[in-house]
C-alpha cells in the first residue's frame, strides 16, 4: 500500500489549467483516469488526509504509486481525450458500464450493391443503416417478417444468394413475395436500392404517406372489381399498422429523443436508456456498473453520455437528451455532443408533461434493472471482495490478490503439450490478457517440467519487460507514454506481474512453480495449487494442504479461476490436434499460405491430381510462380501418396477420403462466400507464445 505523500507534486508544479489526469500504480499501469477544468484544485482533493476521502478514492489513492497530466486548451478536449484514454487503458478505478448482453440491432446493408436487410450486433459499419437497438433479436424478425410484405427487400447471406444466381432459382422468400428476388434480375439494382430506401423511411417514422399510397391503390383496385389485388393491398395496410403498432406513440411531436434514467444505491448504479424516433420508442438498452469511484448523478450521466455517443457521429445523435441530473459543468459536454452530431444538441432535464411522465416510466424500470440484477449477482463487488479477502487470509498474504494468474498442463497421451495462462482481475476476468503456450523444451508427458518451463517463461519476459521500461533504473524522467506498448504499438504481452499464481495441481505442480521462481529471484509472489479430488489448496513447502469451507467464496473464486484455465488449455490442444491431422505434404512447403494452397486444391480439385500435375501445368495458377511450382512438386514427390479409402460395402474407391488423407480438408462456400473448411477449429482469445 502506497502513501500518497510520497508521489504528491511538489507546490506549485500542477498548472491551474484544463486538463487530463491519470494515475499509474507501481507497475506503470494506469489505474485511473479524470479530468478537471482546473488541475491544481482537482488533483489537491486526493492528496488530502486518507480518513477523509471516500472509501473508493482513497483504494485507488493508496494503490497508485504516480500522478501525471496533459494540459488542453478547453473543457470539451478534456472530455475527448479522457474518453479516449479510458478506451486505450481500460482503468480498473473508472465507472465502467456492464452491459450483460449485445443489443441487436435492425441494419440495412446500404454499402451494398443489393442492399440486405438483417440483424446485427457488436460495432458499427459505415454505410449500413441502424434501427434500434431492440431488447430482442426475435422482435426484430417480427417486425422484418411484416414489413416484408409491402417492402421485399433482400435478407439473404451473400452465400445464399450467390448460389440463387448461379442455378438461376430464387429461395423460397422469392417465391412467395417476400422478396424481390434481385439475385435472378427480377429487378433491377436501382429499384431494389429504392425499395431498401424506403424500408429505411418507414422505419424512421414516415409511415403516413405509405400507408395512405396503399389506401388509395386498394380503393382503386376496387373500383375496377380487382378484389383479388384489393384483398393483398388490405393485408398489407394490415401488416403495416401491426408493425406500428408495435412501437406506440409516447410522444406526440415526433420529437427526437433519448432519455437516460439512473436508479443507484452506495455500491452499484443501474443506468436504462430509451430511444424516440419520430415521438415513437424504437428501442431500449441498460448497463450496470459498480460504483468504484465517487461519483454524483451527474458523473454518472456524462460517462453514459460517453459511452452512449463516444463512437458515434451525425443523426445517432438526438437533437434532444434528457437526464435525471446534469453533469458538472455542462457546458463541455453539451458542446461536446453537438460536434459529434455537428448541429446543436440540447441536454436538459425535463419538468413537466409528456417528457417528465416518460421519463418516470424510463426511471422504473432503471430501478427494475438494479432490483434484478442485485437478485441476480448476490451483490457481486461484495462477493468479490469478501473472496479475495479469503484468500488473502488462507494464504496469509499481506494483501487481498488483485491479480491472479492461473496455469494448466494439457496433451492427449503425451503429444501436443501445451500450457495455458489466464487472468483474473479484482474477480473479473480479463480475457484479453490471456496467453498460450506449446512446451518446447522436451518431447513426451511430463506434468512438472512442463509447469517449470512454463512459468519459467511467462516471468523471463516480465523480468525483460521490467528491465526495459526501466523499473529497476531510479531515474523519474524515464518517458511512460508508450511504456505499456511495444515497438508496434501492441499492449505488451507480460508487462504486469501477479499477486498470486495458481496451477492446476497439488504439490508437485505448486514445487515447480515456485522453484521456476526463486530460479528467476522472484520472491513477492504468492503460489499455490488447487487439486481437483478434493478440491485442496497446496502451498509450497508444506506438508498439509489448506481446506477452505466448501461454502467459501475464496473457495468459489479459485476454482472458477481453476476451471477457466483448463478450459482454455484443452480448447488450445484440441485446436493443435485437429490442425495435424490435417496436415499434409502442402503444408511442408515453405512460404505456401492458406489463401494459394486453397487456390491450387480449388484449380486442380484434388492433392491428387495436383500430385500428377507438371510445373508447367502448376505455375498456371494465380500467385505461384515457377520456384514455388518447383518446390511444390519436389514436396508431392518426396510425400508418398495416401492409399486411397475403399467403400466396405460396395467395394468403391472413395477419391474424397484419399484427398482428405493427403490433408486437404473438404471446402465450401461460405456466408459470404469465402472457402471454409470443414470442421476448422474455432479459434479462442489468447495469443500463442
Amino acid at each position: 500500500m502506497a502513501d500518497p505523500s510520497s508521489y504528491r507534486p511538489k507546490p506549485g508544479q500542477i498548472p491551474d489549467s484544463p486538463g487530463v489526469y491519470k494515475f499509474r500504480d507501481e507497475h506503470r499501469r494506469v489505474i485511473y483516469v479524470g479530468k478537471a477544468k482546473n488541475l491544481r484544485q482537482r488533483l489537491a482533493n486526493y492528496f488530502q488526509d486518507l480518513a477523509g476521502l471516500h472509501p473508493r478514492t482513497r483504494t485507488m489513492v493508496t494503490t497508485a504509486a504516480s500522478v501525471e497530466w496533459t494540459v488542453v486548451s478547453t473543457e470539451v478536449e478534456a472530455l475527448q481525450l479522457e474518453y479516449s484514454w479510458i478506451k486505450e487503458f481500460d482503468p480498473r478505478f473508472n465507472v465502467k458500464y456492464r452491459d450483460d448482453k449485445s443489443y441487436p440491432y435492425l441494419a440495412v446493408t446500404m454499402n451494398e450493391e443489393f442492399p440486405r436487410v438483417q440483424v446485427m450486433r457488436g460495432h458499427k459499419k459505415k454505410g449500413v443503416r441502424y434501427f434500434g437497438p431492440y431488447a430482442h433479436a426475435w422482435a426484430i424478425r417480427d417486425t422484418v417478417d411484416l414489413l416484408l410484405r409491402v417492402f421485399p427487400v433482400r435478407t439473404c447471406s451473400a452465400g445464399v444468394f450467390k448460389n440463387a444466381a448461379r442455378t438461376g432459382r430464387p429461395c423460397l422468400l422469392g417465391y412467395i413475395g417476400k422478396c424481390s428476388a434481385p439475385c435472378v434480375e427480377r429487378i433491377s439494382p436501382e429499384d431494389h436500392r429504392e425499395l431498401a430506401d424506403e424500408f429505411c423511411d418507414f422505419m424512421t417514422g414516415r409511415t403516413g404517406t405509405y400507408i395512405r399510397r396503399l389506401e388509395k391503390q386498394m380503393m382503386e383496385a376496387a373500383d375496377e372489381m380487382e378484389y383479388e389485388r384489393a384483398a393483398r393491398l388490405r393485408d398489407d395496410v394490415e401488416a403495416l399498422k401491426k408493425a406500428m403498432e408495435k412501437n406506440a406513440v409516447v410522444l406526440a411531436d415526433a420529437t427526437d429523443a433519448d432519455l437516460i434514467a439512473v436508479a443507484e444505491d452506495e455500491l452499484e448504479a443501474a443506468v436504462q436508456i430509451f430511444h424516440v424516433r419520430g415521438g415513437r420508442v424504437r428501442g431500449q438498452r441498460g448497463w450496470v456498473t459498480d460504483k468504484v469511484e465517487a461519483v454524483t448523478t451527474g458523473d454518472l450521466v456524462e460517462h453514459a453520455l460517453q459511452q452512449l455517443y463516444g463512437e458515434e457521429t451525425g443523426d445517432a445523435v438526438p437533437k434532444e437528451v434528457l437526464v435525471p441530473a446534469l453533469p458538472d459543468p455542462v457546458d463541455p459536454v453539451q458542446q461536446w455532443l453537438t460536434d459529434r452530431r455537428s448541429s446543436g444538441v440540447s441536454l436538459r432535464i425535463p419538468q413537466r408533461g409528456d417528457k417528465k411522465a416518460l421519463m418516470e416510466t424510463v426511471q422504473r424500470n432503471a430501478q427494475q434493472a438494479l432490483a434484478l440484477h442485485k437478485t441476480k449477482r448476490a451483490s457481486d463487488l461484495t462477493t468479490r471482495s469478501r473472496a479475495l479477502e479469503e484468500i488473502a487470509e488462507a494464504l496469509d498474504l499481506d494483501s487481498a490478490p488483485l491479480r491472479i494468474e492461473c496455469y494448466d498442463i494439457s496433451h492427449l497421451q503425451g503429444d501436443d503439450v501445451v500450457a495455458s495462462m489466464v487472468v483474473f482481475e479484482d474477480g473479473l476476468q480479463r480475457k484479453n490478457e490471456y496467453r498460450r503456450f506449446q512446451i518446447k523444451g522436451f518431447e513426451g508427458q511430463d506434468d512438472v517440467r512442463s509447469m517449470h518451463e512454463v512459468i519459467t517463461r511467462r516471468f523471463k519476459r516480465y523480468l525483460a519487460e521490467k528491465e526495459k521500461t526501466g523499473e529497476w533504473a531510479d531515474g523519474e524522467d524515464a518517458d511512460t507514454t508508450e511504456q505499456l506498448k511495444d515497438e508496434e504499438g501492441r499492449p505488451k504481452r507480460f508487462a504486469y506481474p501477479p499477486q498470486l499464481v495458481v496451477v492446476d495441481g497439488g504439490q508437485p505442480q505448486v514445487a515447480a512453480a515456485r522453484r521456476a521462481l526463486d530460479e528467476l529471484g522472484i520472491d513477492d509472489i504468492a503460489v499455490c495449487g488447487l487439486a481437483k479430488r478434493l478440491e485442496e489448496v497446496w502451498v509450497p513447502e508444506e506438508e498439509d494442504p489448506v481446506v477452505l469451507p466448501r461454502t467459501s467464496e475464496g473457495l468459489y473464486l479459485l476454482q472458477r479461476v481453476r476451471d477457466e484455465a483448463h478450459r482454455f488449455a484443452i480448447t488450445y490442444q484440441r485446436t493443435k490436434r485437429a490442425r495435424r491431422f490435417r496436415a499434409g505434404p502442402l503444408d511442408e512447403v515453405p512460404g505456401l499460405g492458406e489463401t494459394r494452397k486453397q487456390a491450387l486444391v480449388k484449380h486442380f480439385g484434388s492433392v491428387r491430381k495436383l500430385r500428377s500435375a507438371t510445373i508447367d501445368q502448376i505455375c498456371e495458377v494465380p500467385g505461384i510462380g515457377r520456384k514455388t511450382a518447383e518446390t511444390i512438386a519436389a514436396a508431392l514427390a518426396a510425400a508418398a501418396p495416401a492409399a486411397p479409402a475403399v467403400n466396405t460395402a460396395t467395394g468403391e474407391i472413395m477419391e474424397y477420403e484419399a484427398d482428405e488423407a493427403d490433408g486437404v480438408p473438404e471446402t465450401t462456400a461460405g456466408p459470404s462466400g469465402e472457402p471454409v473448411t470443414a470442421g476448422a477449429p474455432d479459434e479462442r482469445r489468447g495469443q500463442e507464445t
